[in-house]
């Protein structure tokens, strides 16, 4: 039990890492890039307490697919970063304070799993034939069902908003006109020039 104790913290102290990173980037490629970090951070602690289903579907959904698209819009995008910069001190009392409460309710949370009779920072196993998938899946699709379909609803409005910041007009961006070179002739574009040939002196 005390190793698994050990490699909790030292996934924990990882994941925030990766978070701060993912916070205080500049480069937006380099923040995603934090974030896959903290996804893989995160599948590590889900290992830990059993839940081996979560796991490989933060790998394979979020840093696999969801994270691959995030990077392509981030890399398509025309982002000023100066000017996401000059913006983060108008929005920071907004954002300290968002994370004190964060940092409360996780406090709040650790401090009442750690009266229970296991007692702090210990993993107990779960029974033969426990299946945790089935578990989650009770739960999500019976009292959480409205709340798992307006997430699904969200990540589509943001997926779609992501693709039409993608195609905005943009002074000096060239488009191809498919009509236009569809009704291109050879003539149009190529001329064939005789010329006599030099004599050789």
């Amino acid at each position: 039990m005390l190793f698994h104790a050990i490699l909790f913290y030292f996934f924990s102290v990882i994941l925030i890492g990766a978070a701060c990173g993912v916070i205080f980037s500049k480069n937006p490629v380099h923040a995603i890039m934090f974030l896959v970090l903290a996804f893989f951070q995160s599948a590590m602690l889900w290992l830990l307490v059993e839940a081996e289903f979560l796991a490989i579907v933060l790998v394979l959904v979020y840093v696999g697919a969801v994270m691959v698209l995030f990077l392509f819009v981030v890399m398509m995008l025309d982002i000023n970063v100066e000017a996401i910069q000059r913006s983060l001190t108008r929005f920071a009392p907004f954002a300290i304070a968002v994370a004190l409460l964060m940092a409360i309710e996780l406090v709040q949370l650790i401090w009442l799993r750690s009266r229970t009779d296991a007692g702090p920072g210990v993993f107990e196993s779960y029974p033969e034939g426990y299946s945790n998938t089935k578990a989650l899946g009770s739960v999500l699709y019976t009292e959480h069902v409205y709340a798992f379909e307006i997430a699904a609803v969200v990540l589509l409005l943001a997926i779609v908003a992501a693709i039409s910041l993608t195609m905005r007009k943009r002074p000096g961006l060239k488009v191809q006109n498919i009509g236009q070179q569809v009704a291109v002739r050879a003539k149009d574009r190529l001329r064939v020039v005789k010329m006599e040939s030099e004599k050789k002196q």
